[in-house]
């Protein structure tokens, strides 16, 4: 056979041509675009190596301005819950002044109120002293046909209004 015959001509050149294109592509491709490659992937590397090293520390400053930012509402908190404890302890004083004025006046005004009405009391008891006595009078000339004096009736009166 005659194609097999040629196989063993042809063979070595082609085995030649292929290490030839293999290692002229070995050379463009290995030499060549591989490192160039390599570079970008290292260069990707590092930028998310830098991008995750900055992310942690823009992490710690949120979290550190967080707590500061805690700590100062706390703090707001304490001093805005201070302010009404004095606000309600200044409005419980001022209550319970006002209610102390409150209740002297009250106070002054019942006995007022007390000393006037003792006063009419009086005034009335005297008055009843005198009509019962005027009647006493009237009544002893009436009755018995005799005139009484005035003050001899009003102590009979005063004597029995105090038993009775």
């Amino acid at each position: 056979m005659p194609q097999i015959e040629q196989l063993a001509g042809t063979f070595s050149s082609q085995v030649f041509w292929l290490l030839v294109f293999f290692a002229l592509l070995f050379f463009i491709v290995g030499r060549g675009m591989v490192p160039r490659v390599m570079d970008t992937v290292a260069q990707r590397d590092r930028r998310i190596a830098d991008d995750l090293a900055a992310a942690r520390a823009a992490r710690d400053e949120a979290d550190a301005r967080e707590e500061a930012w805690r700590q100062n509402e706390n703090a707001s908190r304490e001093a805005a819950q201070g302010v009404v404890n004095e606000a309600r302890e200044g409005a419980k004083q001022s209550a319970e002044r006002r209610l102390a004025e409150v209740k002297s006046t009250l106070d002054r005004r019942l006995e007022e109120a007390e000393a006037r009405i003792a006063a009419a009391r009086a005034a009335a008891a005297a008055e009843i002293e005198n009509v019962a006595s005027e009647a006493t009078q009237g009544i002893v000339a009436r009755v018995a046909g005799l005139s009484v004096d005035g003050g001899a009736a009003h102590d009979a009166v005063r004597k029995a209004m105090a038993h009775g």
